[in-house]
């Protein structure tokens, strides 16, 4: 029988979670919520009066000095009532959590016999009406794809207290259907219906592919030996799906693209981005380095893999969560992280984890106008995006340490959610490398952590094509990081006794891809379905295969460990079950008991799906050549101005939310200075804490540039991610990078008539990766590209531009010798390093004006390469007190960055800053020329560091003051004079929330 727990504050008690859901309500919807408190109500199955009486009178799931609680509803005066819970299916991490506290008090063995559904009470204390309470319902407290709510007013409480008992429970039973798929004789028609009825995301090309395959003679003998039909099954097509699916096997960049440039006239044929850009790009790379190279592996496992001394190597993963976060930012972006957080727990025999990183693409949050269907307005995909990593990334102890924010409206029909996590892997696993694994036939196919639910099915396919009105829901997922944590700590534990041969996670594709993908090491494998734990009955068997449900992973375990395995993962309170066998049979064979579900040839899974034939024009867009100029009395408040804007102000109140020092391991922070409110350039991390060595963390990303070229985007990109793991000490010939590419759909159809050009840009920005990854010598070892993001609903179409973030991992032998952006005393010489132009085009200070510019920036990889290496030479040697790139605002913001940083002051000569070319006064504080950074030195130190720097373009352009202002002064006259802390003002009050 279900029964209600109600727990709420003691009157007296101030109920600061209302009074922040009350803020919440009057910044986002501009409603006066008044006085708001929260009930948190657990509705429970399995337990009789007399426990559920203990409960209470115990306290288990609550706090008695602060809270009550009541097996009624509670009293309330409230003017409304507002009850938001779980709908069927979905991860209830707070109710899972209850169960098991409950069974650990009442000394219940089987915790399964209860179950736990949370929902939360706002009871408001206003004036508003029910259509305005309705809308911060819907609009806010409530996302309606994953969550129910119930209302009642002040007359409506009073006549009928609470809200009945209701269970957030699937029910089903036992489903052992296999569907046969009358392929064969579908029309070219019906295939394509098929595939989009049934969210495939197959082209008629890859459904001609699959359909040739059943007609073929030797395919047909062998399934009829299996007594399989000669149509495919349901989970056939779903598994040739999944495994073929843009997310997994990056068609596009796997292309073959007829490629026309009607600039320079040139006509080519290039046979894989992937290939001939990227993957070439890291062999020569190594191949140059020779014996010092450090790369380990490389675009073959879940997250690429370096050295970092003699007995540990680091890997590095980056993901996207795009489509999920657009539909539920806060479970999108929480299985992003806690996702991402299982690539290096999969990589070579497994990877303790050491932090993430996170770097966010969003619409306005001050978005006014009018939403197309089904998107959700900035500001809130904000707030969950940033919750969802938030508690990802904190209550699974890991520290998040470096990230950004890049604000543009055209993110608004998806969001970019960018995480990564770095790991570290002994050098030596069982008396083999660490970073090595394979999988034996005959090793059993163990599935450890979470059950098996619908959440996640078509997660592959449907981030696979663009989000539109009938995105599936079933594509969201809710990570659940106690689980997660709990499989880890085990899962290292195993590593360590040598129980196991190989690893990886269940992500896209759930077990078929995860299996599917490991059985390459032995060449089959067969997995039964029937033993597959499930959250709930009712799943068929082919969505128990493609489910994405999160925080499982894949095991290989020898025979002769299953035993000893098994009881470690009882013993740590982690389900593991054990589903079939690797085998070398050939084929990926999957039952259901004694039922026939798929029986595929493995070469066919996983090398059948045809290359695309693509086309891609490339055709310079034009660009009015604007100049910006402002009068002298104007440049202190444009400053200020500057130091507002969206790009550029402070993100403390989201990196304030992130735990960073977790570990104990951060040097570097994201805040620093002597308020610690100034910005870092990069992160740097001392993961064994009886080391002095350190990772560096940094990453480049200018979607501003796109418009005008994507050769120079990337390129941008990438020297911004160089430059800032120089700017704190990193080791210019020690870095490693990872390039994750968010793009519009760039193949031309009817739904994208710009597919040409669209796709020319793609293969510009592989072309400049290839060519600036050459030139600094930094080698991909890992990669993500996500292809569909595009919006379409209500008659609107809503492309990104396209948008690449460069990760760059390097390691840094004396973390002591790292430096950070903040002035730190008067009298200390500033110099600028390299040469500025008039390049605006995309600058932050052309688009706050609205003004169109011609030029965008561009790089000179040798000059640059010489000036970073001379610069980490002045680092170690002790030169450099303070150091900060320029980048989004130019040398004026830079400067007031480095002001605020130390709460100094500076004063600087304009006539001295080494410029190419003739622009104005303003041009100049605001070019966002590439390559260039302020330090701060020692007058002592200034002949040494100059030494360093012969002949190169740098000049000391001024001084640190003591006066708390910053100057800057052109031919004897100070056309600025702003006083730091009003700049400090400007920069954190934007994003003050």
């Amino acid at each position: 029988m279900l029964r209600r727990i109600e727990v709420g504050l003691r009157p007296q008690v101030t109920d600061t979670v209302g009074r922040k859901v009350a803020a919440k309500i009057h910044e986002s919807l501009g409603l006066d919520a008044g006085d708001v408190r929260l009930v948190k109500v657990f509705t429970i199955d399995g337990l009789d009066a007399a426990q559920l009486e203990t409960v209470v009178r115990e306290a288990v799931l609550f706090d008695p000095v602060l809270q009550h609680a009541s097996l009624d509803p509670l009293d309330s005066d409230a003017d409304w009532v507002l009850e938001v819970g779980f709908r069927p299916g979905v991860t209830d991490n707070e109710g899972r959590t209850a169960r098991d506290t409950l069974a650990l008090v009442l000394g219940i063995a089987d915790r399964r016999s209860i179950a736990v559904y949370t929902a939360n009470q706002y009871h408001l204390h206003c004036g508003l009406d029910r259509a305005a309470v309705e809308r911060i319902a819907r609009d806010l407290l409530a996302n309606e794809l994953i969550q129910r709510y119930a209302l009642k007013s002040r007359e409506e409480w009073a006549a009928s207290p609470g809200f009945p008992a209701q269970a957030a429970q699937v029910t089903g039973a036992r489903n052992d259907e296999v569907a046969v798929i009358p392929l064969l004789s579908m029309s070219d028609d019906e295939l394509m219906a098929f595939s989009r009825a049934n969210t495939l995301a197959l082209s008629l090309e890859e459904m001609h592919a699959i359909r040739a395959y059943y007609q073929r003679d030797d395919v047909r003998a062998a399934r009829a030996a299996e007594g399989l039909p000669a149509d495919p099954t349901d989970a056939e097509v779903e598994a040739l799906a999944q495994t073929w699916s843009e997310h997994c096997k990056h068609k596009i960049f796997s292309s073959r693209i007829d490629y026309e440039n009607r600039e320079t006239g040139r006509r080519e044929t290039i046979d894989s981005l992937f290939k001939s850009c990227i993957q070439d790009t890291t062999k020569t790379i190594r191949a140059r380095l020779g014996d010092k190279d450090f790369c380990r592996s490389v675009f073959k496992d879940n997250a690429g893999v370096i050295a970092f001394n003699d007995t540990h190597d680091i890997c590095i993963k980056v993901e996207t969560h795009n489509s999920p976060s657009a539909l539920d930012p806060y479970g999108g972006a929480l299985t992003g992280i806690v996702g991402v957080n299982r690539d290096p727990m999969g990589t070579g025999m497994g990877a303790n984890l050491v932090c993430n990183t996170d770097v966010f693409c969003f619409a306005s949050p001050f978005w006014e106008g009018e939403l197309p269907p089904r998107l959700l307005h900035p500001r809130r995909v904000l707030e969950g995006v940033r919750e969802g990593v938030e508690h990802g990334g904190n209550k699974s102890g890991i520290p998040t340490v470096n990230g950004s924010i890049v604000f543009e409206d055209r993110y608004l029909g998806k969001p970019l959610v960018y995480c990564g996590t770095v790991g570290m892997i002994p050098a030596q696993v069982a008396g083999k490398p660490g970073y090595t694994k394979e999988a034996r036939p005959g090793d059993a196919i163990v599935m450890v952590g979470g059950r098996i639910g619908k959440d996640g099915i078509h997660g592959a396919t449907f981030s696979s094509e663009e989000l539109h009105e009938g995105s599936p829901a079933t594509a969201v997922q809710i990570g659940d990081p106690i689980t997660q944590r709990k499989m880890y700590d085990c899962i290292m534990r195993a590593r360590d006794m040598g129980l196991y041969t190989a690893i990886t996670d269940n992500g896209a594709g759930g077990l078929s891809s995860s299996v599917g993908e490991m059985a390459q090491d032995t060449g089959g494998c067969r997995l039964d379905l029937a033993r597959a734990p499930l959250k709930y009955d009712g799943l068929r068997p082919w969505e128990i295969l493609l489910s994405e449900a999160q925080e499982r992973m894949t095991l290989a375990v020898p025979q002769d460990k299953l035993e000893a395995f098994m009881r470690l993962a009882s013993e740590m309170d982690v389900e593991a079950t054990v589903l079939g066998e690797f085998t070398a049979s050939g084929y990926f064979h999957i039952t259901f008991g004694d039922r026939q579900v798929a029986y595929l040839d493995m070469d066919f899974l996983h090398d059948g799906v045809p290359q695309l034939q693509l086309k891609a024009v490339w055709e310079r867009p034009a660009h009015p050549e604007g100049r910006i100029d402002l009068p002298e009395e104007e440049q202190g408040a444009f400053l200020r101005r500057m130091m507002g804007s969206l790009n550029i102000c402070s993100k403390e109140y989201v990196i304030r939310q992130y735990d960073h020092e977790v570990k104990g391991g951060s040097v570097v922070k994201p805040l620093v200075g002597v308020k610690r409110d100034g910005p870092a350039d990069a992160a740097v991390v001392r993961p064994l804490l009886d080391s002095e060595s350190g990772i560096v963390l940094s990453h480049g990303i200018c979607p501003k540039f796109s418009d005008y070229d994507a050769y120079w985007m990337m390129a941008n990109a990438i020297d911004e991610a160089v430059r800032n793991a120089v700017a704190v000490g990193g080791d210019p010939d020690f870095m490693s990078g990872v390039d994750n590419f968010c793009w519009c759909d760039p193949v031309q159809s009817d739904k994208t008539p710009d597919g040409h050009y669209k796709l020319a840009q793609l293969v510009r920005a592989n072309r400049a990766l290839e060519h600036f990854c050459l030139a600094y010598g930094v080698p991909c070892v890992s990669g993500k590209d996500s292809m569909k993001n595009d919006y379409t609903g209500g008659g609107t179409k809503i492309s990104i531009p396209p948008t690449v973030l460069f990760s760059v991992m390097g390691v840094i032998d004396d973390v002591n010798r790292t430096v950070t952006s903040d002035f730190k005393r008067a009298g200390e010489r500033i110099y600028l390093l390299g040469l500025t132009r008039r390049e605006m085009a995309g600058s932050e200070a052309a688009q706050v004006l609205g003004i169109s510019c011609a030029d965008v920036p561009q790089v000179d990889a040798p000059a640059a390469l010489a000036r970073y290496r001379a610069l980490y030479g002045a680092i170690r040697a002790g030169l450099v007190t303070a150091c900060h790139d320029l980048s989004d605002g130019g040398l004026a913001v830079a400067l007031a960055e480095m002001c605020l940083g130390g709460r100094l002051g500076s004063r600087c000569d304009l006539a001295r800053v080494p410029v190419c070319g003739d622009m104005t006064t303003t041009e100049l504080l605001y070019s966002e020329s590439a390559s260039r950074l302020l330090v701060s030195v020692r007058p002592a130190d200034a002949d040494a560091f100059e030494a360093a720097f012969a002949g190169q373009h740098y000049a000391c352009v001024g001084e640190v003051t003591a006066d708390g202002r910053l100057t800057l002064e052109t031919k004897g006259t100070a056309i600025v004079s702003e006083e730091v802390e009003a700049l400090a003002t400007a920069f954190k009050a934007t994003l003050d929330w």
